[in-house]
């Protein structure tokens, strides 16, 4: 008698089933009833989804980086070729110093010209002014001669403007960390020059699970062990980010030193441990 099709396939996967089970006798050892040891033994190595994804708790130590409070690039304002760069990496700056200066004969010639065209301005618009009171200069000519007047002036503004490119000073007091040029290089608008930083106490950056951000709160105290000096340090939470990281679950925070060391220098780095209150 012929088989239907659904019982031809029953019976293949029966044959199918008896003949793994006879390659692998262990497979049929464990008793009804009793998990297989391997499995079990898998299911103790892999922790529970909830364990595995239970963040940090409040005393795990969290990475921190120093950074500078204030920092910047210096760039050039013109194209030209610079005389001068000053200090050296490492070297201090005041606020308002001159730390880069180029070569400006062209336009400093640009501003004397300028400079002459507004006295020659003026003097023809007080000449006009004297030849009206005479009736011999109208109205209009007399009012030509003043909008030139506010031509050449704006004209030595612009010239003044150019030839205050020709001096880079220091926003701010602090040190050179690194120079991107050098003295009688040429260089083009906008090319970086110079890079300074605060030498005011540094910040400290880190990340900390979001979590944390139902207790965690500006203001917060704790201590940071940074590993450059080997010294422990009182901080104090400054400010916490608006965003979450999605992927991390992590929030950046920033907080400053509560008494500044002048051992600290931007880029040093340690571990901050908190204390979750009671």
């Amino acid at each position: 008698m012929a088989l239907t099709p659904g019982k031809q396939a029953m019976q293949r996967g029966t044959l199918l089933v008896a003949a793994l089970l006879a390659c692998n006798p262990s497979w049929s050892a464990a008793p009804a009833g009793k998990p297989d040891p391997a499995v079990a033994a898998a299911s103790k190595a892999t922790p529970p989804l909830e364990e595995a994804s239970r963040p940090a708790n409040a005393e795990t130590p969290v990475r921190a980086l120093l950074v500078a409070d204030q920092e910047t690039t210096l760039a050039a304002g013109m194209s030209g070729r610079l005389t001068e760069l000053e200090p050296r990496p490492g070297g201090a700056v005041r606020k308002g110093q001159v730390v880069a200066s180029f070569e400006c004969s062209e336009p400093r010639a640009r501003h004397d010209m300028a400079l002459a065209e507004l006295h020659s301005a003026r003097l023809a618009h007080d000449g006009k002014i004297r030849l009206q009171g005479l009736q011999s200069a109208s109205e209009l000519e007399v009012e030509l001669a003043a909008a030139a007047v506010t031509k050449a002036q704006a004209q030595l503004a612009v010239a003044k403007a150019q030839l205050g490119q020709c001096r880079v000073v220091a926003p701010f007091a602090g040190w050179v960390v690194k120079w991107h040029a050098k003295p009688f290089e040429g260089v083009n608008v906008g090319a970086p020059l110079i890079e300074l930083v605060s030498n005011r106490a540094p910040r400290l950056r880190l990340n900390v699970p979001s979590l944390w951000l139902s207790w965690l709160k500006e203001g917060t105290r704790f201590a940071v062990d940074i590993e450059e000096t080997g010294k422990r340090y009182a901080v104090q939470l400054k400010q916490i980010n608006g965003r979450v990281d999605p992927v991390s679950q992590t929030v950046a925070v920033e907080a400053e030193l509560l008494r500044n060391d002048p051992d600290l220098l931007p880029g040093m780095s340690g571990t901050a441990v908190f204390a979750k209150p009671k």
